[in-house]
C-alpha cells in the first residue's frame, strides 16, 4: 500500500456503509470488504471492559477483512451487548444495509462520543500470511469504542492494518 491517510469522521457519522468504497476511491482504488462471521459468544476481557459488561457476558462479533482492489488491507471485529444487537441485522450474517452505524441509530443508538485508542506491534503469524508481509513487521491496532446518549457504549471494535505506509489522522473541532 503507498502512503494513505485514513481519517475516522466518515465511518462514525453519515453514510458509514460507503466509507471504506468512497475512501479507497478517493486513492484511485476499490474498496470491498468480506464478511467473515456473525457470532454470539462470551466476551473477552477487552470486548467486555469496553462495553463496561460484565466478564462473561454475551456479545454479537461481526468479523471481517476489508479489501483494497481485492487484497486484504485491514481486519475488522466489531463486538455489540446481545442486549441491543440480538435479533436484529448486527445479528444476522450479511452486509448490514446502511451500515452498522446507521442501524444503531435505527434501533435508538445515536453515535454521540467516539473513542479511539491507536497503538503499533509486531504482526502476528496469521497477520503475515492474511496481508502478505515480512515477517517482522508491525501493524496498527485501532481500537474504537462508539458510545450513545449517556454514555453507553453500543460498539467495540478492533481494526488490524499493516503499519507501512499508513497515516491516521484527527481533526478536532472545539
Amino acid at each position: 500500500m503507498s502512503k494513505w491517510t485514513s481519517v475516522s469522521l466518515p465511518y462514525v457519522v453519515g453514510n458509514a456503509a460507503d466509507a471504506w468504497a468512497a475512501e479507497a476511491s478517493a486513492a484511485g482504488g476499490i474498496g470491498t470488504q468480506r464478511l467473515l462471521s456473525v457470532t454470539e459468544h462470551t466476551a473477552d476481557n477487552e470486548a467486555a471492559a469496553a462495553l463496561g459488561l460484565d466478564p462473561g457476558d454475551l456479545v454479537i462479533r461481526r468479523s471481517r477483512v476489508m479489501l483494497l482492489d481485492d487484497h486484504p488491507v485491514e481486519l475488522v471485529d466489531s463486538h455489540y451487548p446481545v442486549s441491543i444487537a440480538r435479533g436484529t441485522r448486527l445479528a444476522e450474517e450479511r452486509k448490514v444495509r446502511g451500515g452498522a452505524v446507521g442501524h444503531l441509530a435505527e434501533l435508538g443508538y445515536p453515535v454521540r462520543k467516539v473513542i479511539e485508542d491507536v497503538t503499533a506491534r509486531l504482526a502476528t503469524e496469521a497477520e503475515v500470511e492474511t496481508f502478505g508481509l515480512a515477517e517482522r513487521a508491525c501493524v496498527i491496532e485501532l481500537r474504537r469504542v462508539i458510545l450513545s446518549d449517556d454514555d453507553l457504549p453500543v460498539e467495540a471494535t478492533v481494526m488490524t492494518s499493516p503499519a507501512d505506509g499508513r497515516r491516521l489522522r484527527y481533526e478536532i473541532t472545539p
